[in-house]
């Protein structure tokens, strides 16, 4: 067994076919199917289920998936740290991130700084919704990876906090109030983002014993505000998930009570983070700490 082997089954078991994974590899398939052959007769297994257009992985092939994963992050540690003692900064980090909170309002700015401090590390990044990000970092998918707290399943490390809000239609009778109570939302077409804090989302209602009237599904957090900026429906998101350029669209009060959204960085094992991890956690927090990244809303987005 190799680690080539292994860098092979996890490429295939990611793109779901030999051939994908022989162009992303920049290899023949043939040398991807002799590499998963090899491997599964050395483990006296099937690893994968052939079909005639893609593979998928059985349930042994599953498992052993996680095993390859974590193989891979761990040499890839020791070769960070070895590069390390000789003085050099390579490597590679692979990063999960969620929704415009974490991808357009804070990744982007700790990314600047660590391409410049970190110019020879390459930074991958894979973007889904929070419950995807949890499931990637489970899978040793991603090395770190943005999530909202608590997070009791990895080692996590907070950055921020925000707040849900609702999100109502620019003349809707509710925007006449300073704050608006969950109840008032169940009355009236609700439509619920997949993108971002859904699971809160749904957890909040759910918690108070609450049933919103969800008329809308949307995938994407700017086709949930544009249903709501026609006036077809109310929502409840992150309040720093909402962009900027909404004004005399819709209009954002908070929720009464008040519901905070705390936001960090999860790792599987952060004692066996690789340097690149850990230098990306440390130049985050410091970011955050000397105020080089600012989150705070402007007031004026209240009254979009």
């Amino acid at each position: 067994m190799t680690l080539t082997q292994l860098h092979i089954f996890a490429v295939v078991a990611e793109l779901g076919g030999f051939t994908s994974a022989a162009a992303r590899l920049g290899i023949s398939q043939s040398a991807v199917s002799h590499a998963i052959r090899a491997l599964e007769q050395e483990l006296d297994v099937a690893l994968l289920h052939r079909h005639q257009a893609r593979v998928e992985l059985s349930d042994i092939g599953q498992h052993l998936l996680q095993r390859a994963r974590a193989m891979l992050g761990l040499a890839e540690t020791m070769r960070q740290e070895a590069a390390a003692a000789r003085g050099m900064k390579l490597g590679t980090l692979r990063i999960g991130s969620f929704g415009p909170s974490a991808s357009m309002r804070l990744l982007p700015l700790i990314l600047r700084h660590f391409r410049q401090a970190y110019p020879d590390i390459e930074v991958l990044v894979d973007e889904g919704p929070d419950r995807q990000v949890v499931q990637w970092l489970q899978e040793r998918r991603v090395d770190i990876g943005f999530v909202v707290l608590p997070e009791p399943r990895f080692d996590s490390v907070p950055l921020f906090e925000d707040q849900l809000v609702a999100v109502l239609p620019a003349e809707h009778p509710l925007a006449a109030q300073a704050s608006v109570a969950l109840e008032q939302l169940c009355g009236q077409p609700f439509v619920l983002t997949e993108a971002g804090s859904s699971e809160l989302v749904d957890n909040l209602f759910r918690g108070a014993r609450l049933q919103p009237d969800i008329r809308y599904r949307c995938s994407q957090l700017i086709s949930t505000l544009d249903t709501v900026a026609r006036g077809d429906a109310v929502t409840v998101v992150a309040e720093l998930s909402v962009p900027d350029g909404g004004a005399g669209r819709y209009c954002i009060r908070p929720l009464r009570p008040a519901v905070p959204r705390r936001v960090g960085l999860a790792l599987p094992d952060r004692r066996q983070a690789s340097p690149a991890t850990s230098a990306f956690i440390e130049l985050a927090t410091e970011l955050l700490r000397s105020g080089a990244l600012n989150l705070a809303v402007e007031p004026e987005r209240t009254n979009l």
